[in-house]
């Protein structure tokens, strides 16, 4: 059996998650691949910082969490006030690095990702900023450290896009995608075309965790460029930034575009779309009016879905139904493992 310890940036949702999943299939972890992981660091941001190079317990870390309380006093050592300082005294093997995205510029994740790969981690994300607007970076830094970078639960949470391409499909060509990945705004749309004002949606998607106090980035279409950016980058070789894509959110729909839509049998969806042809790139995030005979139209609720087109494979679709920040953890602890192996 070999332990690996853990540097967490962020401990809110998914953190939290993550906490609980690694706990709950330890004795899994350590009968199918002989691995146990500690947690030896927890750096939040508005619940304090913890170290413990024994190992944090995981239980009361939830706890204090929960409870709006502060992580300091699980700490056995004075923690850093510097972030990097922090990652870097953390001795970690892993970062797992959650906090917020920035989508103009990506920071402070990708600070924090260059931080550990040069202190000897591997890096593990779910933020998409670090992968649109530093992968060359950060990839050539990992493999110069011969260390890792992946971020499979940075689009469609757990599911796995990027490391099907990596791993199971290698020299495919991707021509394109198109697809619905904000599962916010799907639910919205969902909503207004049962009749519920925009403001109503909005409200209930709240109350339900799917939408932020301020849904902006989701319902500005911001969410869906910056996914499209990191598909775009990784996947078929194009750096683009979600400023690069042609972007629409869904605020101008109006009761009357959802009758019209009702009326002729199609549904709203906010669609992601990239064409590459003859050398030259188009990608966009705009509302639609999905026909049944779209493989979007039956997409419902928080559900997402992309379909590529490459030169191997005319058309290879990706579902992922319902996710929530367990399905998001998952994927970070499918990266952690695949590292290993």
């Amino acid at each position: 059996m070999k332990h690996y310890s853990i540097c967490m940036i962020g401990f809110g949702n998914v953190g939290k998650a993550f906490a609980r999943l690694v706990t709950r299939k330890s004795k899994q972890l350590l009968d199918e691949h002989q691995v146990a992981f500690i947690v030896t660091a927890i750096a939040t941001g508005s619940h304090g910082r913890a170290i413990d190079h024994n190992g944090i317990d995981l239980e009361k870390a939830l706890r204090l969490a929960d409870g709006n309380k502060s992580l300091d006093q699980l700490s056995t050592i004075p923690a850093p006030e510097s972030i990097e300082d922090f990652i870097s005294v953390s001795s970690a093997d892993f970062l797992l690095e959650n906090s917020p995205v920035n989508y103009d510029t990506g920071e402070p994740a990708i600070t924090h990702i260059r931080t550990a790969l040069n202190s000897g981690m591997h890096a593990v994300s779910a933020n998409k900023g670090p992968v649109v607007h530093a992968y060359k970076e950060l990839n050539t830094l990992a493999n110069k450290n011969n260390k890792c970078f992946l971020f499979e639960s940075a689009v469609m949470d757990g599911a796995p896009i990027f490391s099907v391409f990596r791993e199971a499909l290698p020299s495919a060509n991707i021509a394109g995608f198109k697809g619905i990945l904000n599962s916010c705004t799907n639910l919205l749309l969902e909503k207004m075309e049962s009749g519920a004002s925009f403001e109503e949606a909005v409200e209930f998607a709240q109350s339900i965790g799917i939408a932020e106090t301020d849904p902006s980035g989701d319902i500005d279409g911001w969410d869906a460029s910056i996914k499209v950016a990191a598909l775009a980058t990784v996947l078929m070789g194009i750096p683009l930034k979600p400023q690069d894509v042609d972007r629409e959110g869904i605020r101008g729909l109006t009761d009357e575009d959802f009758q019209k839509a009702k009326s002729c049998g199609k549904r709203w969806k906010l669609v992601c779309t990239v064409e590459r042809e003859k050398g030259k790139i188009s990608a966009r995030v705009s509302p639609q009016m999905v026909p049944p005979t779209s493989p979007l139209f039956s997409v419902s609720g928080t559900s997402s879905f992309v379909i590529f087109k490459s030169d191997v494979l005319p058309g290879l679709g990706i579902l992922e139904s319902n996710p929530s920040p367990d399905t998001t953890a998952y994927g970070l602890l499918a990266d952690m493992l695949n590292i290993l192996k």
